[in-house]
């Protein structure tokens, strides 16, 4: 495994003014001196490959050096640079990229079929494995990512199956999946001198070929959840309602006549409309 090293450059500016002279003084000779003619081409063409040499490196970027083949080092000191001139340099950014994958459809660990993707924030940490380990570290971080993201996704149901289960849903535990994706995502990419600083599911949904009869699923746990939560409240109002008329004297009722009041305070509270009440304007019994 090729690992990055620091390769070989001088400050641009001083190696500049270095050179300008030589260059100068050469052809100060060719045209002073007939003689020294060939000396004075000679040492112009050598100016003119050291002149070469110079490149630039912007923020965050970084030039992989190599010499017939064999890598030599890689500099990463901004401004202008010198450096042997038979090196060849190729340009690598460091700075931090943003990459969304397309919708993908895979199944759940239900084996329900479902759409997700994920927005991945990736950076170049090693330019030497980034250059050398693959062929295309791009297009490398495409194809890895929905991988990745496809073994996990169909290693985890897209709802919790109970609504007290701590089991990790896809739905329901969105920075705990996020967390599980960029690890992933991590392994497959540090082979390539990639770092990942930040992985988020962009877009989950059922596919449509089943999203109509999950949300009617959905609804349907809603309604009965809600449900629930109505009747507990009319039997614990039915059953104050009771004890308040025992306890203050109010009115003696029989169990049957109990038994038909709780059954029409539990109309009154639990029905979706409201209740048309009917007035006894006679006896009780």
């Amino acid at each position: 495994m090729i690992t990055e090293k620091k390769g070989f450059s001088i400050n641009g500016y001083l190696a500049f003014f270095v050179v300008l002279p030589l260059l100068q003084i050469s052809f100060g000779i060719m045209i002073a001196n007939k003689i020294l003619l060939p000396m004075s081409i000679f040492c112009s063409i050598v100016v003119l490959v050291c002149w070469a040499g110079f490149f630039m490196v912007q923020p965050n970027q970084a030039k992989v050096m190599t010499l017939f083949g064999s890598y030599v080092g890689t500099e990463k000191r901004n401004g202008l640079r010198w450096t042997i001139p038979f090196f060849m340099r190729k340009t690598v950014s460091l700075r931090i990229r943003n990459f969304e994958s397309a919708k993908i459809k895979v199944n759940d660990n239900l084996g329900n079929p479902i759409e997700i993707a994920t927005i991945v924030v990736w950076s170049v940490t090693d330019s030497a494995e980034a250059m050398f380990e693959v062929d295309d570290y791009e297009s490398y971080v495409t194809i890895q990512t929905e991988s990745a993201l496809r073994n996990m996704a169909s290693s985890y149901c897209y709802d919790p199956q109970d609504d007290d289960s701590a089991d990790i849903a896809l739905r329901s535990h969105p920075q705990h999946i996020s967390e599980i994706l960029k690890q992933e995502i991590q392994e497959r990419l540090g082979k390539a001198g990639l770092t990942v600083h930040e992985s988020k599911i962009s877009h989950l949904a059922y596919s449509p070929e089943i999203a109509s009869a999950m949300l009617q699923r959905q609804q349907a746990t809603a309604i009965i959840a809600a449900r629930s939560k109505i009747v507990e409240g009319a039997v614990g109002m039915v059953e104050m309602a009771l004890d308040r008329l025992k306890a203050q004297n109010v009115v003696e009722l029989d169990e049957e006549r109990k038994a038909m009041m709780v059954s029409n305070l539990l109309v009154v509270l639990c029905g979706d409309k409201n209740a048309q009440p009917i007035i006894n304007s006679g006896s009780l019994y």
